[in-house]
């Protein structure tokens, strides 16, 4: 491990990783661009550099973008990858009432925390959680999928009702293509580019996006920009403080981060909704969740952002990529004649290490320069509506074609961008619908898996026993229960203040 801190503390690795996280910030700053796009894009520009060098530009690229998604979320609600969807839920309206700085460095700070403490885990803790990962079959991702949906409650607005029926839309989308059980297409209609489904950043695109154009559209007669920003001196500091004034907060949804992390296929989505989740039923007062709490964006943030070096340990104790970053450093890895897994870590630990501590470097590397950069960034709020709502457009249908160089997904996306522009009318929020969304494609086949191994040994036995099994329903039960308790409760509370007011 000493060996290992001393190669990622050289000099030339330093100057890598920095190039990397630069590259990282462009790269998860513009809607599209993801993580797993930029690292790949990188892969042969590494080949001219040392192996540890390499690698560490790879992770510096995968830590800042995790982090610069958090940008257009906050500052145009427009979350170019998944794990960014839940930042806009509070990120956005922080900034429309002038609080675009905090949020920014809210989020770059919180990325930090959570990049250094999944880091840790990658440093310290690799054999031990591994093992606990692997108790995770098809019913136990099945059960933490249908946990992660309980945050429609907070995300529904004023109708319960409405934020189901938005997360069904979802789901329903998520369906479209081919099916995981027997192989038939689904709700194509004939369309033969459909049956590869959805694409997810194409749909999120265009759940979140497009509707925020027509709003500024609309909205040109009555305002210039997005909101007002004036640079406040010492901000920075300040946020800090009120990020860390929360430790049991930034503890939870670290840990979350990380353990959800080394799950293959949850994922840095699935830990930033189960973290937000977790902060709402947690905090004593829940009213200012989706109107811009700070703890909104901190718990989206610090769980995606440790998520990601937390995905790297399936990677280097069995082989097995934990995200699709980690499958394209596997491959990075695999193409320099290394194979990931128990002989990589026995039989080059330096290197596995010294990649660990790069990865931690990365967060504080991506820290000093998005606190450098955030009041210049915010200034995008700045810029008139007339000019800001062609260049969105222009931004998100290159960034859903780059995806799979598919023009339909171009259609999907405007399509979908109009409907939720609709149905927003009538009082949906397109955060149930994103929800579903994201949620589809991990339920679906985890269900469809367990229910096949049900065949032999019974449904029971698959889906109820376990501690990990029933652990998980328990905390949906509670979940759900705790969200009707607290809607009861703020029906009495609206109830007897009208009648006071009467």
């Amino acid at each position: 491990m000493i060996e290992g801190l001393f190669q990622a503390l050289s000099l030339s690795t330093l100057l890598w990783l920095t190039v990397g996280v630069m590259i990282g910030m462009i790269v998860g700053t513009l809607p599209g661009l993801t993580a797993t796009m930029g690292t790949a894009l990188l892969v042969p520009f590494t080949f001219a550099l040392p192996t540890g060098e390499g690698i560490a530009m790879l992770g510096g690229l995968y830590v800042c973008a995790m982090f610069s998604d958090a940008i257009p979320a906050c500052l145009v609600n427009t979350p170019g990858t998944p794990a960014a969807m839940a930042t806009a839920f509070d990120g956005h309206p922080m900034v429309l009432k002038g609080r675009g700085q905090e949020a920014i460095v809210a989020s770059c700070f919180s990325s930090a925390l959570g990049t250094v403490f999944g880091a840790g885990c990658y440093l310290l803790l690799a054999w031990p959680l591994i093992a606990i990962a692997l108790k995770f079959g098809p019913p136990e991702f099945c059960w933490l999928g249908v946990f992660a949906l309980t945050i429609i409650g907070s995300l529904a607005g004023d109708s319960i009702l409405k934020g189901l029926a938005g997360a069904a839309i979802g789901l329903l989308i998520s369906c479209v293509g081919i099916s995981h059980g027997n192989e038939l297409a689904r709700f194509t209609f004939g369309i033969p580019q459909l049956q590869g489904g959805v694409s997810l950043v194409a749909g999120l695109i265009g759940i979140f996006a497009i509707p925020q154009v027509f709003s500024m559209v609309a909205e040109l007669r009555k305002k210039e920009f997005i909101a007002e920003y004036k640079p406040k001196g010492g901000e920075s500091l300040k946020t800090i403080k009120k990020v860390l004034s929360h430790p049991w907060h930034v503890l939870r949804s670290s840990a979350i981060g990380s353990f959800i992390g080394i799950l293959p296929g949850a994922g840095s989505p699935i830990a930033a909704l189960v973290s937000y989740n977790e902060a709402i039923r947690w905090a004593k007062d829940k009213s200012q969740f989706g109107k811009g709490d700070l703890r909104g964006v901190t718990a989206s943030e610090i769980a995606n952002n440790a998520a990601a070096p937390a995905a790297m340990i399936p990677l280097v104790t069995l082989g097995v990529p934990g995200s699709s970053p980690a499958a394209v450093i596997a491959g990075a890895l695999m193409l320099r004649g290394l194979n990931p897994g128990p002989e990589l870590f026995q039989n080059d630990g330096a290197l596995v290490y010294s990649f660990g501590w790069s990865l931690l470097l990365a967060g504080i590397v991506t820290f000093i320069l998005g606190s450098l950069f955030a009041p210049l960034l915010v200034r995008i709020i700045r810029i008139p509506l007339r000019l800001l709502a062609p260049l969105i457009m222009l931004l998100a249908t290159i960034g859903a074609y780059a995806i799979r160089n598919n023009i339909y997904d171009v259609y999907i996306m405007l399509g979908l961008g109009v409907f939720v522009f609709l149905v927003k009318r009538l009082g949906f929020h397109p955060g149930p619908i994103g929800l579903g969304l994201i949620l589809g494609p991990i339920i679906e086949p985890s269900l469809i898996q367990a229910l096949y191994i049900s065949d032999a040994i019974g449904i029971g036995k698959v889906f109820f026993t376990g501690i990990i099994n029933i652990s998980l329903i328990v905390l949906t039960i509670v979940s759900v229960g705790l969200v009707v308790w607290t809607r009861r409760k703020d029906q009495i509370q609206e109830r007897e203040s009208a009648s006071v007011k009467s």
